[in-house]
């Protein structure tokens, strides 16, 4: 029985060291030399203060800003501890009521935009984290953040064109937009009357 035990124990040992502790901290090692920003979770600092990350939504609902995809991680919109999409299809009368009301926002914080509303300004994404919009869902709101903001419609464009990300390996997705990246840049353009949503 003995001379079962101790190489058991010996062997447990051995890859409890190599896969515990030893391969995460290599792994940690080179990402933080390879992908520094990627590996402190792509956070963004703007004026030395942490503003937020780069992966993950943040619920902009002054009209001053460009919005981002709903989301539907439970009372507080964007919460990546509550990660998950609403689970309702397409015939629950809840999601229906959920797209009507944000349709009815978005046309009420804009009322004369008579461009369709795209879907990811009133469908939540599968992780109700998403930080990206659309290229049509930031040329829907182009009009209502000139305005509101007192900037021509063509430096709102000039804004979105310089923060759209291009397809993934040229190929794959479409090209989107970095809702909080966006409303950096805004703010830089054009600084608000008040204090920043950030």
């Amino acid at each position: 029985m003995k001379t079962l035990l101790r190489p058991a124990l010996v062997s447990f040992a051995l890859l409890s060291a190599v896969t515990g502790l030893l391969y995460p901290v290599l792994v940690t090692g080179v990402a933080k030399t390879i992908f520094p920003a990627q590996a402190e979770g792509s956070l963004i600092e703007r004026d030395g203060k942490l503003v937020g990350s780069a992966l993950i939504g943040q619920n902009f609902t002054s009209p001053d800003y460009f919005w981002g995809r709903p989301s539907a991680t439970g009372p507080m919109s964007h919460n990546a501890a509550g990660s998950s999409g609403s689970n309702q299809g397409p015939l629950n009368p809840a999601l229906h009521e959920a797209v009507k009301a944000r349709v009815a926002a978005l046309r009420a914080a804009d009322p004369d935009n008579k461009l369709p509303i795209p879907a990811d300004l009133v469908t939540a994404s599968a992780s109700g984290l998403d930080p990206e919009i659309s290229m049509a869902a930031a040329r829907y709101q182009a009009s209502r953040v000139a305005r509101e903001r007192k900037l021509s419609i063509k430096e709102v464009e000039r804004l979105i064109a310089a923060n759209t990300l291009a397809r993934d390996l040229a190929v794959l997705g479409e090209p989107r937009v970095n809702v909080l990246k966006l409303n950096l840049a805004l703010d830089a353009a054009a600084p608000r009357a008040v204090k920043p949503a950030f």
